[in-house]
């Protein structure tokens, strides 16, 4: 069997890119070799938060791969059989430990026991899921398709800092004829806020809870102002939810230096408000995650209000390992319809 062929600079040419084709190497046995390795970024090649993706999927299986190490633009990986087990997994920096927990979970689901990770780096990172994103937002999606996974956060860990503590324990995915059905449209209510605050001033977090009391409509009984033990900071973190029929949709919003309170507040109500108002069931970011668990599964079709750039080349990916259809009708700017047929 010939290894597939990826070009790393196609569609948003990013780091997802390696991630998918991992996943999908360790489930159905093809090797692959990714050339061209993050070319569109301003470091292109392998950095550390990529190459520990690797070395992960490395640890639970008997893979090897050719080309692992910083600043490689090309990777050979060869896969071999995961196996179920107890792995701890420390990144050393502040990488996100969540992106190395959606690596590996596909894996994972398909062995015949339990496992669990334990994975040490970052929980609350930019252009990343939040740990509360996936333990609110994610895992309960997943569970409408028989998904069972638990999840626990052990510490914080904010960039640059990093030093949190992440566990999940994954079950057999007992029962993949479950297709998804989330295409009539949502009625989000909320939202609600919590503010994670960390080795800065107290006045960061009420500034942001004003702003979002004004921009939302809500009252300050719907914002919750959360402080951490310094020394897991510096960090500040804004945490928007929506809620409908019983599920939760979740936006995050960062805190950075020189970047006003105020401001952070105002981009997080901003991309809350244009969501809800969409009424599609799905966000950007979980239109982009869930597609491979549907191409492993029955398929099904969801709305969402946004295809991004990560959505197309994630679904470029995942053909080329499993033969799966799609189709996409736009109902609205704000509101497509995405079908995943087997």
């Amino acid at each position: 069997m010939g290894k597939i062929e990826i070009d790393g600079s196609f569609g948003e040419g990013g780091g997802q890119i390696l991630r998918t084709a991992l996943s999908l190497s360790l489930l159905t046995g093809k090797a692959f070799r990714i050339y061209n390795l993050r070319a569109k970024r301003e470091k292109p090649g392998l950095r550390p938060q990529h190459l520990i993706a690797v070395k992960s999927a490395l640890k639970i299986s008997g893979s090897s791969a050719e080309g692992a190490e910083i600043g490689s633009r090309e990777l050979n990986f060869y896969p071999s059989q995961a196996k179920p087990g107890t792995y701890r997994i420390d990144i050393g920096t502040a990488g996100s430990t969540t992106l190395v927990f959606q690596t590996l979970l596909p894996v994972l689901l398909n062995l015949k026991q339990e496992s669990i990770l334990e994975i040490k780096g970052g929980t609350h990172n930019p252009k990343s899921p939040s740990f509360d994103f996936i333990q609110a937002s994610f895992l309960p999606l997943l569970h409408l398709l028989g998904i069972k996974v638990e999840a626990e956060l052990a510490s914080y860990g904010f960039y640059p800092r990093g030093g949190g503590e992440v566990r999940f324990k994954t079950k057999p995915w007992r029962n993949p004829g479950i297709a998804l059905n989330l295409s009539h449209p949502a009625q989000w209510q909320g939202p609600e806020a919590q503010i994670l605050l960390a080795g800065l001033e107290a006045h960061i977090a009420e500034r942001e809870r004003d702003e979002l009391i004004a921009r939302l409509g809500i009252d300050q009984n719907q914002v919750e102002i959360k402080f951490l033990p310094s020394d897991q900071g510096p960090g500040n973190v804004i945490i928007l939810k929506y809620f409908s029929e019983n599920r939760v949709t979740l936006f995050t919003g960062y805190g950075e230096k020189g970047k006003r309170a105020e401001r952070v507040a105002q981009e997080l109500a901003r991309e809350g408000k244009n969501f809800s108002r969409s009424q599609a069931q799905l966000d950007p970011y979980l239109a982009d995650q869930v597609l491979i668990y549907l191409a492993m599964g029955a398929g099904g079709e969801f709305s969402t209000s946004y295809l991004s750039s990560h959505f197309h080349t994630n679904l470029k990916i995942i053909s080329e390992f499993l033969k799966i259809k799609s189709e996409i009708i736009s109902k609205a700017p704000n509101l497509h319809l995405v079908k995943i047929i087997k």
